[in-house]
């Protein structure tokens, strides 16, 4: 497709120079080339055709940067990062060294924050309108944030405290699925458009003003009048949580009418305190596919755009947990199933449905889940949380006090773990090996294949004490490995009484499998020691290592708060005077990159770990 009008749009100023009647043929063009990229490069496709009509609208109310506009979690901003000069490298979306599937400060002036996380953009744009305030200047501060997002404990209390403070601040509640208050009837429709207006405000705010310079009884009389009308808008619209707390509620606005949605940015414009614009709109509208199963195309891999069939498929470890999951919960009634929001992306659809009465999806609140699950675990149950790493980060807290310290039996499956790709910095599993390494009362696995998740699970449920995590990497087994290990907590190949020892746990053990063999048929004689539960570590493992001169732990992990870290203040305790060599991400984000590249990166691949023990080895020779 040629994009004619899209082109064209090098930032914010030319969208406000279009003239009407090229926003919807704007807008289509818009949607193409959503879906021709993310069916190439894989991305978030429902959640952004649902808000292409809000972002033009927005680019032509505000003037970003000026105006900070801000998206909660911002997998919503693609036709954002259209509108603001970055259509012509918009092909690289996802890829490294491309442009990112979320919004990055280093990117371009108009994202001003790195987003990767629901719940944070009303705490942010209220921290920006009180700046405004202080330095005097008339800028606004734009929060678009979705219902799920909505449901965020951190919204409310960012709500709570930016009602109370003034300010420039527009909360833009994006709205696909649930109301936040019942409008009955046609008249609550037909105010809902009248509130939306300029004029209605501009009406208002005269007649404020006139009947306040009427002597003696204007002030009065404005305030009764005032009293009036509240109680009848609360007959017909019931009540608004954020009105009483401190906000001006506009809406509901049709999320898809360009001119609708104007019409209720500039009227909020105009009120001097915070408001909250409600707007409806269809998640992945213009893509049939997308439309009927918005939960599906939330986030794809790679697809066809003509049958919407994704051109890869199979086995993964989330499948694989869940499967675990359900055999054990057919014959445990304790068993019970906790996810944030993310029952699809963690495969714990089909517990959903054969287990509906111990199912449990608490939305976008992973620290709520977290002690949620220990209330469970105090009344008997065996909870089980299912939870990305790059959202478990989010409850430090709650394992610390709500869990570890209070002994409870329950299980963290942490899916994501490690390396994620191309969602980049934000969603890199890179810290739960940290937060869990500092909990007391808590034991951590690391399967590397699918058998080892089951029996993992089984050690977790029925074996082990207290809190238990088991964390395994996005994708799936290499073909034909899955029944390559048999061992429990560890598992040593090669020969066992070899002077050097490669440590590794998860999915490197594949890359070190094959190292192995590489470097025999070269005459250099090594083990591998393969970690399966990471903690504790094992001490027949630390008895193994001991013996060894040479050391080599390969590890996909930050290095600070590591399991090679912890081994090697282990040995060294035990006295240990050989080589130890630690193969990690050092003090740094992970950024956008396939898995495949990342592990190369990182010297954690099998040509890597060749090379390491070769140089060390040769060099002493």
């Amino acid at each position: 497709m040629d994009y004619p009008i899209l082109k064209t749009i090098n930032g914010p100023e030319d969208v406000k120079k279009l003239d009407e009647s090229q926003l919807d043929p704007l807008c289509a063009e818009i949607r193409s080339k959503l879906i021709e990229t993310v069916s190439s490069n894989g991305g978030h496709l429902a959640s952004n055709l649902g808000t292409v009509e809000l972002t033009v609208a927005l680019h032509r109310c505000f003037n970003s940067p000026d105006d900070a506009i801000i998206w909660d979690v911002s997998h919503q901003a693609y036709t954002h990062k259209l509108l603001t000069g970055r259509f012509g490298e918009f092909d690289t979306l996802r890829t490294e060294n491309g442009i990112s599937g979320f919004t990055r400060p280093d990117e371009s002036e108009h994202d001003l924050f790195y987003e990767g996380h629901a719940g944070t953009s009303v705490s942010q744009a209220a921290g920006i309108a009180q700046s405004n305030k202080i330095k005097g200047n008339k800028n606004f501060a734009v929060a678009v944030i979705g219902d799920g997002s909505f449901g965020n404990g951190m919204v409310y209390e960012a709500v709570n405290n930016a009602g109370s403070q003034g300010g420039r601040l527009i909360v833009i509640l994006n709205d696909n699925e649930m109301s936040i208050s019942e409008n009955v009837g046609a008249m609550a429709r037909h105010l809902a458009v009248v509130r939306s207006k300029p004029e209605y405000y501009r009406f208002k705010a005269g007649t404020e003003k006139f009947l306040n310079r009427i002597p003696l009884v204007g002030r009065g009389l404005s305030d009764f009048l005032f009293r009036i009308k509240s109680a009848l808008k609360r007959i017909i619209y019931k009540s608004s949580m954020v009105e009483n707390m401190g906000f001006r509620y506009i809406g509901p606005v049709d999320g898809h009418n360009i001119s609708n949605l104007c019409e209720a940015m500039n009227s909020a414009k105009m009120v001097n305190k915070p408001v909250l614009i409600h707007i409806n709109t269809i998640k992945g509208k213009g893509y049939d596919f997308a439309e009927s199963s918005p939960d599906i195309y939330h986030g794809v891999s790679q697809f066809n755009i003509f049958t919407g069939e994704p051109r890869q498929s199979g086995d993964s470890y989330s499948a694989e947990f869940s499967e675990a999951l359900c055999e054990f919960a057919a014959k445990d009634k304790r068993i019970c199933a906790v996810t944030a929001a993310m029952s699809i992306g963690t495969g714990l659809e089909p517990f959903f449905e054969k287990f509906p009465d111990r199912a449990y999806d608490v939305g976008i609140a992973e620290e709520h889940a977290v002690t949620f699950c220990s209330g469970l675990a105090a009344g008997g149950m065996i909870p089980v949380f299912a939870v990305y790493s790059t959202f478990l980060q989010r409850c430090a807290d709650q394992l610390i006090h709500d869990c570890a310290l209070q002994k409870r039996k329950m299980i963290i499956a942490i899916d994501r773990a490690g390396f994620v790709g191309e969602d980049g910095e934000t969603h890199q599993g890179m810290f739960d090996i940290s937060i869990m390494h500092a909990l007391p009362n808590t034991t951590v696995y690391s399967p590397a294949t699918y058998k080892e998740i089951s029996r993992d699970l089984y050690n977790a449920l029925y074996r082990d004490e207290n809190l238990v995590a088991i964390r395994y990497p996005r994708g799936s087994v290499p073909e034909g490995l899955d029944g390559i290990t048999s061992g429990d907590d560890y598992e040593i190949f090669g020969n066992p009484q070899s002077k050097i020892a490669v440590i590794v746990y998860g999915r490197i053990f594949f890359e070190a499998y094959k190292a192995l063999e590489i470097l025999g048929n070269e005459g250099i004689d090594v083990k591998i020691i393969k970690l399966n539960r990471i903690k504790p570590i094992p001490d027949e493992v630390l008895l193994a290592a001991e013996q060894c001169e040479d050391i080599f732990f390969f590890e996909e992990s930050l290095r600070s708060g590591s399991v090679g870290e912890k081994t090697a203040a282990e040995l060294s305790q035990r006295g240990f005077g050989g080589r130890f060599e630690h193969i990690a991400v050092n003090d740094e984000f992970v950024p956008c990159a396939s898995i495949k590249r990342l592990t190369e990166k990182y010297g954690l691949d099998c040509d890597s770990i060749v090379n390491t023990v070769r140089k060390k080895i040769n060099y002493e020779q």
